[in-house]
């Protein structure tokens, strides 16, 4: 069993494809700033790459790089973004981290209907097979993500639509899969979210301007007033007569939302569709405690998603909570460590384990998933140093089965712990004494104030898209030089 996980890739967390953030200020001013703060919000949502683009009277100034917020944009820079009405901002994970520059968003567009700037959040579908077609029909990419076919589509499709709204309804004819697409013209803001609803976006209100983002904890950081959720397949249009909406794709499918933006993705300050994120992760601890509940001295969670779930095991169980881990602040998530040994080495680094909490005890480590393993067993091993006699683990995922199609790193079962292997073979990899995942019944429990469906795909294989299409892979590529 261990030769099977020398296969298995060291990096454990999940990653999520980004977070945007658009504006519309109808009386002008220094939009670029309060995209700058907003996209510290929604760091935890990509942290390889980063950019804004900004309209000055009619002019798009667009500056992005690989990277966090805090290197990418320094103060000279924001300044040289210079004033306006409309911006828009973009942090995005990147599963090639060698491209992270590459391709980092939004994307600014120049055609003869004008200039644009686009950014997006999700995966689709037919992605591949949308890019082969547009490429046979004479198009060029200097990427390979799927915002620059869409800001492709868009752009044919402008040619003959009347309006840029009109442009970007045409073009979510034809797309499958996932996307929160934000679409800077030169005088409007459009916004739209997939008809299955994969991944959140919301409305916020300061002062007169309108504000689009993923997440509403990006709201609070610039102090503005949350208004709603943007409605599966809803298009927003945000110009110098105020914000309208297209509800023509609401009703194409059935809501799908990712259940992962819960129990990992979104920030626990977030409401997503009605639900506070914190309560969805405090309910899925309850529901471990009650599924596998284990005599045990201390409950402690995996900082930082890991802590709210490990509070409601605490709080159901009655066993008390912990600080079990101190988590270094300064130092990024480790999925988006490029290489093996920077993932190990960072594992220690990251997290160091306060000895007088768990030494001598029965520890219950709750973690939000269990993915590939390996940074998991080497926590758990972290405990073992510190003293623990036992550790329980208990994860508030199902178990990963399946690739995912719609937003996440997960391309292959062979990379998962999971697949192929008992509760008890996995228990034995990860080093631990019991281990317990959220059962897939519990999953539409967890945020019931929603009137959401959920996409459940990864862990069951109920698939609420067709599959992508094999598509053949170019012999030739460029490979572009990082120095520019």
């Amino acid at each position: 069993m261990q030769d099977k996980m020398q296969n298995v890739e060291i990096g454990e967390k999940l990653g999520e494809e980004c977070g945007v953030f658009g504006i519309f200020d109808p009386n002008g001013g220094e939009v670029a700033k309060k995209v700058y703060y907003a996209l510290f919000a929604l760091q935890h949502r990509g942290q390889a790459s980063c950019g804004m683009a900004v309209n000055n009277d009619g002019l798009i100034y667009c500056h992005k790089d690989a990277g966090l917020v805090s290197d990418v944009f320094t103060k000279d820079i924001l300044e040289t973004m210079g004033q306006g009405k409309i911006a828009i901002g973009h942090v995005r994970y990147a599963s090639k981290p060698e491209n992270a520059r590459q391709d980092a968003q939004p994307y600014a567009i120049n055609h003869v209907k004008g200039c644009m700037a686009i950014c997006n959040n999700g995966s689709l579908v037919n992605g591949a097979e949308l890019r082969e077609e547009l490429e046979l029909k004479g198009s060029i990419f200097h990427t390979f993500t799927n915002t620059e076919v869409i800001s492709t589509v868009i752009t044919h499709e402008r040619l003959s639509a009347g309006s840029i709204e009109e442009a970007v309804s045409q073009t979510m004819n034809k797309l499958v899969g996932s996307y929160c697409l934000l679409c800077m013209s030169a005088k409007k803001l459009v916004a739209c979210r997939d008809p299955h609803g994969f991944h959140p976006l919301c409305i916020g209100k300061l002062g007169d301007s309108y504000i689009v983002t993923s997440e509403s904890c990006a709201l609070d950081n610039l102090g503005a007033t949350f208004v709603r959720d943007v409605k599966p397949g809803e298009i927003i249009i945000i110009d110098d007569d105020g914000l309208r909406s297209d509800e023509t794709h609401c009703k194409d499918c059935e809501s799908k939302m990712c259940i992962f933006e819960f129990i990992y993705f979104a920030r626990p300050d977030s409401v997503l569709d009605g639900c506070s994120v914190h309560t969805a992760r405090r309910r899925a601890g309850q529901f471990l405690a009650k599924d596998h509940p284990v005599e045990a001295d201390v409950v402690i969670g995996v900082p930082d998603s890991g802590l709210d779930a490990a509070i409601g095991y605490a709080q159901e169980s009655g066993i008390p909570y912990g600080i079990g881990f101190l988590k270094n602040k300064y130092i990024g998530r480790t999925f988006i460590q490029p290489t093996q040994t920077d993932r190990e080495d960072k594992v220690r680094i990251k997290l160091n384990v306060i000895r007088s909490v768990v030494e001598g005890k029965r520890v219950v480590m709750v973690d939000d998933s269990i993915v590939r393993g390996t940074t998991c067993a080497r926590i758990v091993n972290l405990l073992r140093e510190a003293g623990a006699t036992e550790v329980h683990m208990r994860s508030s995922a199902p178990e990963f089965l399946h690739p995912c199609y719609y937003g996440t790193d997960i391309d292959s079962e062979d990379k998962l712990i999971a697949h192929n292997r008992t509760n008890e073979e996995i228990a034995k990899i990860l080093n631990v004494d019991s281990l317990g995942y959220l059962s897939v019944e519990h999953i539409k429990e967890l945020a019931h104030e929603t009137n959401m469906g959920f996409c459940d795909a990864c862990f069951t294989g109920n698939y609420p898209t067709e599959l992508p299409k094999p598509i053949k892979k170019p012999i030739y590529m460029v490979k572009l030089s990082e120095k520019q």
